[in-house]
């Protein structure tokens, strides 16, 4: 039997899982290679936005055109990763009218279904929207979890005979006889089935093909190959709201710009986004203005924006490409199309192409499209099946079942299960007896946590990429030692506290820029349950201090009492934008992070 060729697939968001299942789904030997967790880059860092097109109707069509045909594609294989919100493109007194009509234009130029909308329609559907909005464009955007998305495609990657090697790290690109041969990589720390090597462990892994599919990192893969891949990195900055202020995705109607869309994603809104060009893709400042930003302009569409809790933020960098000779200045001008450098042609370098650009709605279609170029570089006839075999999951689902009887579980809780989980309900929540809740915010069970400790070992960090335990109001301060409880008795006490110190630490990061007001309380009760209360920052101050315990119950404690047991924690003083200059290193320890 003639042995399948062989390609080696780096990175680990949307496009680099897409890729990979693509190929093993056509019968080729597949490898894929991650540094982090899948999603580790700009795919676990991006607002949510399943893209009608709506957004590039006027600025940039061939992308618009792009996004509804996958956005139609996306409903239909990976129905448990998509919430269908629709969208609206709302026109505030100043905005353009000019501009509005180009909007609504280029959107039927580019196949998008497009409506216009009266102010009194408009609030309608989303009563909150400020009462001064002159009309809408209504479009059907959605909302999108990347997280579920990448380990979807990744599953049914291994399910068709892939390697998924996550926390490896490409260290050196291969390069022999004037041919990329393969990569070699540094083994992380870490544990499950996507962790083969030892910590420290150096793998050569040769393929017939490699493709870089690294997004912002493409160029730092390229100079390991001698070759110069042109990857303009660009930091968007988002903001995460404790609630769902609207139910559909609210767009500024006006050129692109900074802070002009409101996206529902699960239980909360994310607030986006802004656009500065980096050097590094890992190595930017980390500034606090944008979330007055986004709040303040957004709060001119919804108005309660201003007075809503905001719980964190984040940002991540878009791997947008100029072509050769463009000489675009503005980065928001940059088209946001999807490009395959061939470095045979155009480095004279074989066996290596880059994907670069794109965007996480059209994945697939560069999936379909590089994986093309693959098989005919390697002379290998086989037809792409991924716009039209649903992702594990996605068979045949009621979003909206009640598993109230079936599973003994709270109606709400049952039917957020299934939305994550699709298909494969039955076969999670029947798994674990009894099945209590360890996210109450995010309505995760113990079912849903065992079941993808499956994949994670002992990264809780992993576990909340695919069932969002940890990722709600409170940002893990009920649930973050539930999570790890889940870990024994299987794992020693030090293996355990160490993935509870990650996933605590992996909260902190986005929660700094964000401690104003109700949330500032609730980070200082977040400190006091896990450091004063359980003693997790292991001061020996206050673990050796002679206090009065039981004084408390009572009322009776002294002041030098009361002290003590609070050090650290924080006074809520009002605005948010001395919050920065505020949030420096975690209490317990931790150290700046950068989502």
């Amino acid at each position: 039997m003639k042995k399948s060729p062989s390609v080696l697939v780096i990175g680990g968001g949307s496009t680099g899982t897409g890729i990979a299942r693509d190929l093993a789904m056509r019968g080729l030997d597949v490898t894929l290679v991650e540094k982090g967790n899948l999603t580790h880059g700009t795919t676990g860092r991006m607002h949510g936005l399943l893209h009608s097109g709506g957004r590039y109707a006027v600025s940039d069509q061939p992308s618009a055109k792009e996004c509804i045909e996958e956005n139609r594609v996306l409903r239909r294989i990976a129905g448990h990763c998509v919430e269908m919100t629709g969208g609206l493109f709302v026109q505030r007194p100043e905005d353009s009218d000019e501009y509005f009509e180009k909007k609504l234009e280029g959107c039927r130029e580019c196949g998008i279904p497009a409506e216009v909308l009266s102010a009194e329609e408009a609030r309608e559907i989303e009563p909150y929207l400020a009462k001064d909005i002159k009309r809408a464009i209504k479009v059907p955007d959605g909302a999108v979890d990347p997280f579920r998305l990448c380990v979807a495609n990744a599953a049914s990657a291994v399910e068709h005979g892939a390697r998924i090697e996550t926390h490896s790290e490409v260290t050196d690109v291969l390069v022999e006889g004037g041919e990329v041969v393969g990569v070699e990589v540094t083994h992380q720390t870490g544990t499950g089935p996507y962790v083969h090597g030892e910590p420290g462990e150096v793998e050569e892994i040769r393929a017939d093909y490699v493709v870089n599919a690294t997004g912002a990192w493409a160029g730092q893969i390229g100079d390991l190959a001698g070759v110069d891949v042109e990857v303009r990195p660009s930091k968007g900055v988002m903001t995460i709201m404790n609630t769902r202020q609207v139910d559909t995705v609210v767009n500024r109607c006006r050129p692109k710009g900074d802070a002009d869309i409101i996206v529902p994603h699960e239980t909360t809104c994310i607030l986006g986004t802004t656009d500065e060009e980096v050097e590094d893709p890992e190595d930017y400042p980390e500034e606090g203005w944008e979330v007055d930003l986004m709040i303040e302009t957004l709060s001119e569409l919804v108005p309660m924006l201003a007075e809503a809790r905001t719980i964190r933020s984040f940002w991540g960098v878009r791997p947008l490409y100029e072509p050769p000779g463009t000489g675009t200045e503005d980065p928001t001008d940059i088209t946001r199309e999807f490009f395959l450098l061939d470095h045979a042609d155009r480095d004279d370098l074989p066996g290596m192409t880059s994907i670069v650009g794109g965007k996480l709605t059209t994945y697939r279609m560069m999936a379909e499209k590089i994986s093309d170029h693959v098989c005919e570089k390697l002379d290998v006839e086989a037809e792409c099946r991924t716009a039209d075999v649903p992702l594990p999951g996605s068979e045949d689902f009621t979003v909206l079942r009640d598993y109230m009887d079936d599973f003994g579980l709270r109606s709400p809780i049952g039917r957020r299960s299934a939305q994550r989980l699709g298909s494969r309900a039955d076969e999670v929540l029947n798994s674990v007896d009894p099945n209590p809740v360890v996210c109450e915010c995010e309505a995760v069970t113990r079912a849903e946590i065992q079941d993808s400790l499956d994949t994670a070992g002992t990264d809780l960090n992993s576990v909340r990429i695919q069932t969002r335990a940890s990722m709600g109001n409170c940002q893990g301060a009920i649930c973050c030692h539930r999570m790890a409880n889940e870990l024994a008795p299987e794992y020693d006490e030090t293996t355990v506290r160490a993935s509870l110190d990650d996933l605590y630490q992996e909260r902190w990061k986005g929660e700094r820029h964000a401690m104003w007001g109700t949330q500032l309380s609730q980070s200082a009760l977040k400190h006091m349950l896990h450091a004063a209360t359980m003693n997790r920052d292991e001061d020996p101050a206050a673990a050796d201090a002679d206090i009065d315990f039981a004084a408390f119950d009572d009322g009776g404690a002294s002041e030098d009492d009361a002290s003590g047991v609070a050090s650290g924690g924080a006074v809520a003083d009002g605005g948010r934008k001395q919050a920065a200059d505020r949030a420096g290193d975690d209490p317990l320890g931790g150290a700046d992070g950068d989502n």
